[in-house]
Parts: C-alpha cells; sequence; structure tokens
C-alpha cells in the first residue's frame, strides 16, 4: 500500500504527415489517455505554438490542431515544417508525439509539357508532363478534354508521365494533364496522338522510357516503366539481382513493358534489370530499388522503480533503414548527456545517483529520414524505507536490490568507524572502514557506500557485495575531483546511522603507462606458465616494474607478482588447469593501462592420487571382478586415458602381473588359480605415465567352482545376546558350502524384522546391532545371499534389557587364533587378546572358552572348555581330521563374542604294531652287501607311508 502505481500515460492517436495545398484547411490529429485529462499543447519546429491569439489555427476538444486556410508563398511559409503534439498531466509529468511533417504543395507549375507523337497500332507511346515531387500526387491526364478512361493499357507513372500501351485508334485524340491544387484546375499544353497503320517494315529496337531508380517505404508500390519500339513489336521481360522474376509471383505485377513491385518490403530490394527483345535486336536498362524503413522498436522502455542516489538504465533497441539515431527526452525535455546522465550500449539512457526531480516520463525517439517513432516509461523513486517492487530485470545496474529487503523492527547499526581511503588514484578510490560500535563483528551486516562530487546534491551508492565486507573499489570517477563520501551499515531491521563525511580528491591525470602489447602465455611444465610482452607503446619512457596478475578460471581472487622485466614464470600452479593472466606497467605516476586476459593451460602430468573404493569380488574359482572410482577431483592433473592393475599370488610377492585397461571403472581378472590369495592395486593413467596406486586389497578365488545357480541354503546357526541399546548377533555359514555365499543381510526391527537392513562381507560371522530402544522386543533375520538373490531366513527375538540393569559392554573377542598340530589326536589352540596389557599378563579374574567341531557329519555339535591362560591344549580328537576352533573370553558379567575361526588337521595315527617276518640274507657274489626283507605290520591304522 506504501509503493505507488505506474500511471498509464500514452497517446491514442499520434499526427502524421500531410501534404496539402495553398488555401487547404488541415487537421494535426492527436489524442492522449490518462486517469487525469492531459493538457494537450503543439510544438512548431521545436517551439509552443500560442493557439489563444491565433485566428488561424486552433485546438480542437480531443486535441487534434486545426489549421485554417493554409498560407504559403515564396517568401512565406508559416504553417509548412515539423509539428509535436505535446500532453501534460499537473504533478505528474509530460510526454510528446512522433514529430509530424506539414508540407505545402508549391504554385502549379509544368517542368515538362506534353509533346505531339504518333505511334503505330499495337505499340507502345509515352506522353510527359512533369512537375515537382509534391505536386505529383494532384496530377491527372485528359483526352479531348475528357478525363481518361480507367484501363489497364493507360497506366499514369509516379513522375507525371502517361504510359499507352497496346494502341488502337480510339486512343487518337488531343492530350493534357491537369493540376487540382483547389480552385481552378491549372492545365499544361495540348498534346496530339496519332494512330498509324500496322507496320510492316523492320524497324530497329529503340528504347523510348528507361526504368529509374526508386527508393520506397515498406507497403508502397514501385512502377517501373521500359518503354521500346520497334518491328517486330518488343518482348519486355524483367531480372531481378540477374534473377528471371516468377511469371506468377503476386509481388510483382507486369503491365505490358511496366514493371510494378507490389506492396514492398526489405526483401524486394535490389537491381531490376528490363530487357527489351525485337528479332536478333536486344536492349537493356537497370534500375535499383531501395527499401527504406522507418524506426521500429525491438526493446521499448520500461517502467522503473526506484530509490535516490540509484544508478538505472532505461533500455531502448530500435531497428530502420538507413540506421535511426535515438535521443531522450525527460517530461518532454530533451535530455543532454552529461556526468550523470549518459547515453550507454549505443541507444540505452543511464541515469547516475538519482535525485527526486528525476521521476517523471522519459522517451525514447527515434528518427531516420523515413519517419520517427516514441517510446516510453515511468520512473517513480520511492522511500528509502519502502521496498522496491519486483520488476523484470531491466532497470538497476550497479547498486542492487539486496539493501532494500523489507526491515523487521529491532535495533539499527551505528554509524561504521574508521571512513577512511586506502587508495586514491586518478579515477578510482578504495574506501576501507570498521564495524559499528553496536556490532563489532559485522558479520552480517552490508555496507551502502554513498559519494557526490563536491558542490553537488546528487549521491551514488554502491553496495558490498558480500555480508561482513568492510572495503568497496569506487570506480568511474573524475580525475582531480574533490568527492565526499559517506558509509551506512545495515543489518536485519533496516539502515542504521551514517559515518562521518569523508572528502577525498582524486589524483591528476598524468602519462600512465598504456597497455603492454602482444602479451602471451604458455605453458612449460605442469606447474608453471611463462608470460611474455613488449613494452608499453604510450607512457613508457619511464616505467618502473610490471606487475602481472593470474588467476584460476572459476576463481574469483586474483594474485600478483611483481616483475622488472618483459617475461616472468609463474609456477606452482595446479596442473592441467587454465589461467588468466594480464600484466599492468607501472611508472612514478602508478599503474597503467591493464592489457587484456590471456589463458593458457598448465600441462598434464600423472596423477597425484590413486583411485578410491577399491572393492573386490570373486566370481569362482578362476576370477575376480574388481571395482572402484576414479581419484577425487582435482588430482587427475589431466586426461584419465586408462588405468593399470597390478596383481599377485600373496604367497609369492615377488610375482607381479600388470594388465592395462581402458577407462571403464571395473575389470574381471580371469585365469587364476583355484583356492589361491590374490592381492590386486590399482593406479590412473594419463599421457604423461602412471599416477600412484591403492593399497593392496586381498581376495581368495573358490577351492571349486562353487554353485552360483540358486541362492544359499539357510545359515546353520543363529545367537543373539541382547544388551540395554544393542544385540550382539553371532552365526555360522551355511552347513552346504558348495552354493557361492556373497555375504549375509541382517533384518531387524520392533516386532517385525523388516524395519532395517544392514548387509556384511561373507567372511563374517558376527555383528552387533546397535542405538536400540532399551526394554523392547526386536525380531531378527538372517539371510545369506550371492548374485542370484537372499536365501531363506533364520529367524531370532530378543527383548532388549531394561536401563536400570547396569549394559556390560562386550568385551572384544580374542584375536589371532592358531591351531598347532602336535599328533594325530592332539591339537594346541593359541590366542591373543587386546584387552590385556602389551606383556598379555593376565592379572584378573577372566577366563577363556575355547570351542571346536568337526564337519563330518555335518551335524556335529561343538565341544567346549575353559582356560585361564592363554593357549589351551585339545586332545581325544580324531586322527587324519580338520577341524575349525574358536575362542571367548568373559570376565564377570562380560563376554566377548567368538573369535575368528582357525582350522587344522590331525595327524594320521602311527602303526601299533611292528613290520613281520623280518629276513636278512646276503648276497651272492657281494661280499659287502646284505638283502632285508619284511612284511607290513598286522595293524597299520592308516596308509603306510614309507
Amino acid at each position: 500500500s506504501l509503493v505507488r502505481t505506474f500511471t498509464p500515460f500514452y497517446f491514442l492517436v499520434e499526427p502524421l504527415d500531410v501534404l496539402s495545398v495553398r488555401g487547404a484547411s488541415v487537421i494535426m490529429n492527436c489524442s492522449a489517455h490518462c486517469e487525469t485529462p492531459p493538457r494537450i499543447e503543439w510544438k512548431k519546429d521545436g517551439t509552443f505554438l500560442n493557439l489563444v491569439s491565433d485566428d488561424r489555427r486552433q485546438l480542437l476538444p480531443d486535441g487534434s490542431l486545426l489549421i485554417n486556410s493554409v498560407v504559403h508563398s515564396k517568401h512565406n511559409k508559416p504553417d509548412e515544417g515539423y509539428y509535436q503534439c505535446v500532453a501534460t498531466v499537473d504533478s505528474l509529468g509530460t510526454i510528446v508525439s512522433r514529430t509530424a511533417k506539414l508540407t505545402v504543395a508549391g504554385l502549379p507549375r509544368f517542368t515538362s509539357q506534353p509533346e505531339a507523337t504518333s505511334v503505330p497500332r499495337g505499340g507502345s507511346a509515352l506522353l510527359t508532363c512533369e512537375v515537382s515531387a509534391e505536386l505529383a500526387p494532384l496530377l491527372r491526364w485528359e483526352r479531348d478534354r475528357q478525363a481518361l478512361p480507367a484501363e489497364a493499357r493507360v497506366l499514369p507513372l509516379p513522375g507525371g508521365a502517361l504510359l499507352l500501351t497496346n494502341a488502337s485508334d480510339s486512343d487518337a485524340g488531343l492530350y493534357r494533364c491537369a493540376l487540382d491544387t483547389g480552385g481552378s484546375p491549372k492545365y499544361s499544353d495540348e498534346a496530339e496522338l496519332k494512330v498509324l497503320p500496322d507496320a510492316e517494315e523492320p524497324q530497329s529496337l529503340t528504347l523510348l522510357k528507361a526504368p529509374s531508380s526508386l527508393t520506397r517505404l515498406p507497403g508502397q508500390s514501385a512502377v517501373f516503366p521500359c518503354v521500346a519500339e520497334g518491328f517486330p513489336p518488343p518482348l519486355i521481360r524483367w531480372t531481378r539481382n540477374e534473377e528471371e522474376l516468377p511469371t506468377d509471383g503476386s509481388s510483382f505485377l507486369k503491365v505490358k513493358s511496366v514493371l510494378i513491385v507490389v506492396l514492398s518490403f526489405k526483401a524486394d530490394a535490389g537491381t531490376f534489370t528490363c530487357i527489351a527483345e525485337s528479332g536478333n535486336d536486344t536492349v537493356e536498362a537497370q534500375a535499383e530499388l531501395t527499401v527504406q524503413v522507418p524506426p521500429t522498436f525491438l526493446k521499448r522502455p520500461a517502467n522503473i522503480y526506484a530509490h535516490e542516489s540509484m544508478d538505472i538504465v532505461f533500455e531502448c533497441e530500435v531497428t530502420g533503414k538507413p540506421t535511426p539515431t535515438v535521443k531522450w527526452v525527460k517530461n518532454g525535455d530533451v535530455v543532454i548527456p552529461s556526468d550523470y546522465f549518459k547515453i550507454v550500449k549505443e541507444h540505452n539512457l543511464q541515469v547516475l545517483g538519482l535525485v527526486k526531480s528525476d521521476e517523471g516520463f522519459y522517451q525514447c525517439i527515434a528518427e531516420n529520414d523515413v519517419g520517427n517513432a516514441q517510446a516510453g516509461a515511468q520512473l517513480i523513486i520511492l522511500d528509502l524505507d519502502v521496498a522496491i517492487p519486483t520488476l523484470p530485470p531491466t532497470s538497476l545496474t550497479s547498486a542492487t536490490n539486496d539493501h532494500l529487503a523489507p526491515a523487521t523492527a529491532g535495533p539499527l547499526p551505528s554509524a561504521p568507524r574508521d571512513v577512511v581511503a586506502t587508495l586514491v588514484s586518478t579515477r578510482f578510490i578504495r574506501l576501507t572502514w570498521r564495524p559499528p560500535a553496536s556490532d563489532p563483528q559485522g558479520d552480517n551486516l552490508t555496507y551502502s557506500i554513498f559519494y557526490t562530487k563536491e558542490g553537488i546534491n546528487r549521491e551514488r551508492v554502491e553496495n558490498t557485495s558480500r555480508p561482513g565486507e568492510t572495503q568497496v573499489m569506487i570506480q568511474n570517477l573524475m580525475p582531480e575531483t574533490v568527492y565526499v563520501f559517506r558509509v551506512v551499515a545495515q543489518n536485519r531491521h533496516g539502515p542504521g546511522e551514517s559515518s562521518a563525511l569523508l572528502k577525498v580528491a582524486t589524483q591528476p591525470e598524468v602519462q600512465l603507462p598504456g597497455p603492454a602489447p602482444n602479451i602471451r602465455a604458455f605453458s612449460g611444465s605442469p606447474t608453471s606458465v611463462t608470460v611474455t610482452w613488449e613494452t608499453p607503446l604510450s607512457g613508457n619512457g619511464d616505467i618502473q616494474n610490471y606487475k602481472l596478475y593470474y588467476m584460476e578460471k572459476g576463481q574469483h581472487t586474483e594474485q600478483d607478482v611483481d616483475v622488472a622485466g618483459l617475461a616472468h614464470t609463474v609456477t606452482g600452479l595446479k596442473k592441467f588447469t587454465e589461467y588468466s593472466f594480464r600484466v599492468v606497467a607501472y611508472n612514478k605516476h602508478g599503474p597503467g593501462v591493464s592489457t587484456h586476459d590471456v589463458v593458457a593451460r598448465t600441462l598434464s602430468d600423472v596423477p597425484s592420487a590413486p583411485p578410491q573404493n577399491l572393492t573386490l569380488e570373486v566370481r569362482n574359482s578362476k576370477s575376480i571382478l574388481l571395482q572402484w572410482q576414479p581419484p577425487p577431483a582435482g588430482t587427475h592433473s589431466g586426461q584419465i586415458t586408462g588405468y593399470k592393475i597390478r596383481y599377485r599370488k600373496v604367497s609369492r610377492k615377488s610375482d607381479v602381473t600388470e594388465s592395462v585397461g581402458g577407462t571403464q571403472l571395473s575389470q574381471l581378472i580371469e585365469g587364476l588359480e583355484r583356492g589361491t590369495e590374490y592381492s590386486f592395486r590399482v593406479a590412473a593413467m594419463t599421457v604423461n605415465g602412471t599416477g600412484p596406486a591403492t593399497d593392496w586389497v586381498s581376495a581368495e578365488t573358490f577351492e571349486s567352482d562353487l554353485d552360483e545357480s540358486r541362492v544359499p541354503e539357510v545359515p546353520s546357526s543363529l545367537h543373539v545376546r541382547p544388551l540395554v541399546t544393542s544385540i550382539v548377533v553371532s552365526w555360522t555359514p551355511p552347513e552346504n558350502q558348495d552354493v557361492v555365499v556373497r555375504g549375509y543381510a541382517i533384518g531387524y526391527g520392533i516386532g517385525s524384522p523388516h524395519a532395517q537392513t544392514i548387509k556384511v562381507d561373507y567372511k563374517q560371522r558376527y555383528y552387533t546391532i546397535e542405538n536400540l530402544d532399551p526394554s523392547s522386543h526386536y525380531v531378527i533375520t538372517l539371510k545369506a545371499f550371492n548374485n542370484v538373490g537372499e536365501g531363506i531366513p533364520l529367524y531370532e527375538s530378543a527383548v532388549t534389557r531394561p536401563h536400570s540393569v547396569p549394559d556390560p559392554s562386550p568385551m572384544m573377542p580374542p584375536v589371532g587364533v592358531q591351531a598347532s598340530i602336535l599328533s594325530h589326536d592332539t591339537i594346541r589352540i593359541t590366542w591373543a587378546d587386546n584387552s590385556l596389557p602389551k606383556n598379555q599378563k593376565i592379572t584378573d579374574a577372566r577366563f577363556y572358552t575355547v570351542r571346536w567341531k568337526t564337519n563330518i557329519p555335518a551335524n556335529t555339535k561343538y565341544k567346549t572348555a575353559n582356560a585361564t591362560t592363554l593357549s589351551y591344549l585339545v586332545t581325544g580328537l580324531k586322527p587324519n581330521t580338520l577341524y575349525e576352533f574358536s575362542v571367548m573370553v568373559t570376565k564377570g558379567r562380560r563376554s566377548s563374542t567368538w573369535s575368528m575361526t582357525a582350522h587344522g588337521t590331525t595327524f594320521e595315527l602311527v602303526p601299533t604294531s611292528p613290520p613281520k617276518d623280518v629276513t636278512v640274507v646276503s648276497k651272492e657274489g657281494k661280499p659287502r652287501t646284505i638283502i632285508v626283507n619284511w612284511q607290513p605290520p598286522s595293524e597299520a591304522n592308516g596308509k603306510i607311508t614309507g
């Protein structure tokens, strides 16, 4: 409700060009619309007419101008000229119409008279009668003092001549032309036209009337006569720009030897050629058609809301031929360019440092040789406490809307402190200040800097670009001029107090260096760019040094370095990165004109970081799939051209195989050995070479090609141990180990296992579900999965403990479990406990539980035993049998989960009886040799190995 609305104020009718004659009456039409009826006045040739005391000119009720009995003589032409309608609404503004020309035809006189001529039947004749251009529309023809009948054969030409084609006996007679300028017509001399019998003898081809070049407006017709005589009767054809004119085109009308361009447009312009042919004779004549276009607006000025001290731009874009000139008027008066009113971007009007008196109506007036047009917009300057409504982004320039947001109630900032000019040049000044005492941090404050020339009441404003910024560069100032500055802080409640005024005088204009020519930049390495330039052509008598500025593409902060010579190599740059460079020369007066920016990219290099997230997936007994992500952004150092994969057996670390792939992010390594553990690492490559590799990651191929045509079977066991806010889950794999298991999916939730799902690796045997609710009943499922899908779930449920029961956090399971084979029935199990000191000395009442089993048969149950040391001797085992072992530690009410499993196979049982039937005999013929013979023991307890 505090924002004034724009007032519709425009012309309904604008005056048009008028051709009149002496003594006639003329009306120049004009009508304007506004909520308040406007006052209409008229200007002639830029001067207001005093219609009150004028007995021939009067203002009609709708605003039109009536001129009675036009006066026009050789020495007195008071009515001819340019007229403009001016509409004014007091306290609102003024608008002006387009300018209309009133032309008064001169005294009727003929510059050439018709002459007697003859024409054979079927031929063409041309009777001339020329008058001045403004009288041509008033001319008509008579035959035997009667108006000529309308016939297609008889065509008056634009200049006044009469063309008669396909002559017949009825065309013979006395011809004259007449000028109707009001009152009695003025007649030319009479000329006789004779029609002769048909020609029989050949006559040479002669061009009686050649076409003349014409200039037309869009929509006007152009008539090109081309009259030829001869026998046989000549045939006329036309070309435009050396191309035959279409015979059925609607844009071109051919009447015998006359070409009419109907409603010409810009595209119709060109060179027209008339070609007359008779027998073997040919004659040609050319004429140019130029289509001129009055000014039309491609973009009209838009209404603008603004505050005092702001800068605005009224945009105006026009087209026409010839190219229009543009001027601006404000409330009817021509805007004269100055320091605060500038024409920018060819036709736009920029107003700097608005003041209240700048309000009103601004009009863009475009004019060329064939017309003029106007378009306007309104400027409303609001009070500072009124926010600017949202408008299309065509109006505001250096001052933005950021500091105009609606304020809320609250304390306003005090005045900014210590405003000083830290850098003063000829055309710019850098100001700095400290935040107000009311908000010494000033992180959320923005600032508006108001400035003006001393003695001028028109302030301009510049706003800081981001909150908390306490400096600004004011540019485009005048040399050797005193400016007055003040700074105002704004918080979310609105603008606060103004700082004290600061007067600063810019430096006088001196001979500063011009831009250094021929600046070039080229990269010599992945981290450096060399920049060269030449000595400036102007102001170069005493160059003291150069400053080279450079900035990474996409960044907004320049860095600089001082250079004494004409070249410098910038080092420490990022690899394979674009930088822009510019140079400023300095002499004793200061910095000169900067060069344009040149861009160079540093050379590429090997990547500086390894690929990310390398993972392995065992596909079968002979292949492993590797997957990874590219190195982090900013470390590629060039275009990644491929990846190098290195792999080896864990047991033979010196035997490394390399595989070079493309830019894909996965690779299937095939041809591996069964049941073998391999390590892999990946490195990225550019054209420069190979970057650093990832850490080694290991995986073991399957002992046999396990089945992955179906999902895994159900895990063989699932155990849960509830705590207050967590549940420890442990399990054993499916009994049928011929099906691939790639991991386990754990589902859990209160009353339902489908609320959350967690997936773990196929080697894992326990998991702790965290962040649960105390005293809650949870249902837990465990499913083995592979690439085919998930297997049958195993269900368990548990109730988490209440808060009142102390939650004994689980102990860490023992690590490094090893099985050492001692005999056919004894295996020693050893382990380490990370919860003990480094010396692994047990000083408390903890104990360890060892469990073991064999998988043959599959349903064999675990056996357990307790130990108080870090080892245990398991006895009573079966010979030549594979066992798995795991260990758990218990201390008071706290227990760990089971450790990772260790495996061991007992030795075979030794024979319990000696060999039988031992005999010793000597070998005949060899006195130093004997032969020992025996039979196997009766109880071998296995296969005899020696």
